[in-house]
């Protein structure tokens, strides 16, 4: 870690991302009191943790089931290099894909994909298929699932 870092990093530090990521809607009055700083400081010390972009964003957490999204799938892109451009212009444009990550192995990409049902899925891969191979895992269920993380020890 930088010494920058490590100054916004601190035990204190610590504690606000720990209870920021268990609820961000805490006031800076409770989340002052929880880490022991007053309201003002624990205001001043979120700023810095923005700023040195350990916070980088505040989201609520919807359930895309309750959404009609029903369907979780994973699905492997193979493809030429020449075709990254415009797989991840599709990635980008299309809202069901929640997360693309371009990985080392067989396929090039995989992709968290949403869906409302399985000919809704694989109107998805059609799209994708064009592309490439495409290899599809639909998610039974998600019994470990982890929002919060702890700085790695340097």
């Amino acid at each position: 870690m930088t010494f920058k870092l490590e100054r916004v990093l601190d035990a204190t530090g610590r504690k606000l991302l720990r209870a920021l990521q268990e609820n961000a809607r805490l006031s800076y009055s409770e989340l002052g009191r929880q880490v022991g700083l007053s309201a003002p400081a624990a205001a001043e010390r979120v700023r810095r943790l923005e700023e040195a972009e350990l916070i980088i964003g505040y989201h609520a957490e919807v359930d895309p089931a309750a959404m009609g999204y029903g369907v979780l799938a994973f699905i492997r892109l193979t493809t030429s290099t020449d075709k990254y451009p415009r797989v991840l212009e599709l990635a980008q444009r299309l809202s069901e894909i929640r997360e693309c990550h371009h990985v080392t192995g067989g396929e090039a990409f995989i992709m968290k994909v949403l869906a409302t049902s399985i000919p809704h899925l694989e109107s998805i891969i059609a799209q994708l298929s064009i592309f490439g191979a495409t290899s599809t895992s639909i998610v039974l269920s998600s019994p470990v699932r982890k929002y919060s993380l702890e700085a790695a020890d340097s």
